[in-house]
């Protein structure tokens, strides 16, 4: 299955430890998605952009520490796993292209 995630300014993104929430980090704040309905569940328009590849996490994640992938704007795009390898994203600075497997 493949659906689409719009999202501007996209500068990072990355899983929480479980795979159940995505953490999205952009020029406008972070937002937190569940990885089972793809609904965004929190949001923040405080910019915190990551450090040392770690984000800051939101809402049902508050306060954990979310290893990220930071766009390489030179390319414009980047690929993430989630920690089961059942989701695939193509992230791209307008938004996220989520490819899920059937395999359980």
């Amino acid at each position: 299955m493949e659906s689409y995630l719009p999202i501007g300014g996209l500068v990072a993104v990355g899983f929480d430890p479980t795979g159940m929430y995505l953490l999205t980090i952009t020029h406008s704040g972070r937002g937190v998605f569940s990885t089972e309905s793809w609904a965004r569940l929190a949001r923040d328009t405080t910019l915190a952009y990551p450090e040392a590849g770690v984000g800051i996490g939101i809402g049902p994640i508050e306060g954990e520490r979310v290893v990220v992938v930071v766009m390489p704007f030179g390319i414009g795009y980047f690929s993430v796993i989630s920690p089961d390898g059942r989701i695939k994203l193509k992230c791209e600075s307008e938004g996220i292209t989520i490819t899920v497997s059937d395999d359980e």
